[in-house]
């Protein structure tokens, strides 16, 4: 919910650097932010309140629990005040927006809350596997529901706020595509399509021969002048099969060597011989190559304009954040 929207990262502009009686000034490296404050080992029972509504232990635990669920681990102990300050943080802020979305009227509709809450009942295979879930993160379904709800109705004053972003035209678009020439320069690439026959990991020279025998003939027919996409459906061995084979452009150093080394030194239209990489044997069709080249506005103007969309409403939604907890009371109570 804090984390904001996701855009494509985009590379800083580079500051000039100063030169003084025509010596280069190395740019003063910034100071390393303080150590965080000692979290204690046993947590009180109440570490915060936000207005005078407390945020208790057992709510702090199981914030902690999701995240050392959607980590896969527990929080390491040489981050452990870094990590455990920052989920206290988050929870701070989490409670003053939903002060604010209930001062505003935002709260989320019955409806809405059971919608929400059957689409995560549908992440899972059975109910059996939900209730796991639940009791997992120390969770009942009473509590999901609030949960739920108060995540609805945060969201909604995210959403708000976020729509009063001013709107980003194509004029703002192409200021960016000219500020950032070097962000839309793009490496030679080839578009290649592969027939796939997989070895496992390890396999021993018998293996690989029976896996390498069974592509021959396929290869046969390919140069004999056979339908390589329906061929790389019926004969391929990984996802791009549904696609005939078609793995579209890429740049060096996106696949395996002996693949790459292959694909890059054939011409459009030319097939290979059975190629052996560390996943199994290929036979590679080059269908298209580009050459080095700065991309067109007209090919990113969708995908900048997402990205400055998705700027400014973090900008709003951030300032909204630093506004409401500039103006809180605040106690950290740990």
């Amino acid at each position: 919910m804090f984390a904001g929207c996701k855009g494509a990262d985009a590379k800083k502009a580079a500051t000039p650097a100063s030169a003084t009686q025509g010596a280069v000034q190395p740019a003063a490296t910034p100071a390393p932010p303080p150590p965080p404050k000692p979290v204690p080992q046993q947590i009180p029972g109440v570490v915060a309140r936000v207005n005078g509504e407390a945020i208790g232990r057992a709510e702090f635990e199981r914030a902690v629990k999701m995240l050392e669920a959607r980590a896969g681990g527990p929080v390491p102990a040489e981050r452990r005040d870094e990590i455990l300050r920052g989920v206290l943080d988050n929870l701070v802020t989490y409670h003053v927006l939903s002060q604010e979305a209930t001062r505003r009227s935002m709260g989320a509709t019955d409806q809405e809350v059971q919608a929400r809450m059957a689409e995560v009942r549908q992440q899972f295979p059975n109910e059996q596997a939900f209730a796991a879930a639940l009791t997992e993160r120390g969770i009942d379904a009473k509590l999901f529901e609030q949960n739920t709800r108060a995540d609805l109705t945060v969201g909604k004053l995210m959403q708000a706020e976020a729509s009063t972003a001013t709107l980003v035209g194509e004029t703002d678009a192409k200021e960016f595509y000219d500020r950032n020439p070097d962000q839309f320069k793009q490496p030679e690439q080839v578009r290649a399509s592969h027939i796939f026959k997989r070895v496992a990991p390890g396999a021993d020279a018998p293996a690989k021969q029976k896996a390498r025998a069974a592509l021959e003939p396929v290869l046969r027919q390919v140069k004999g002048s056979g339908d390589f996409a329906e061929l790389a459906r019926k004969h391929s061995e990984d996802g791009s099969a549904q696609a005939g084979g078609d793995l579209n452009f890429f740049g060096r150093g996106q696949m395996v060597p002996e693949f790459e080394k292959t694909a890059f030194a054939m011409k459009p239209g030319e097939t290979s011989e059975i190629v052996e990489s560390q996943f199994g044997y290929h036979i590679i069709k080059v269908t298209e190559r580009r050459a080095e080249r700065t991309v067109p506005f007209a090919e990113v103007k969708e995908q900048i304009a997402g990205f400055l969309k998705q700027q400014r409403q973090q900008e709003k939604t951030n300032a909204l954040v630093e506004q409401l907890k500039a103006k809180a009371k605040i106690e950290i109570l740990m």
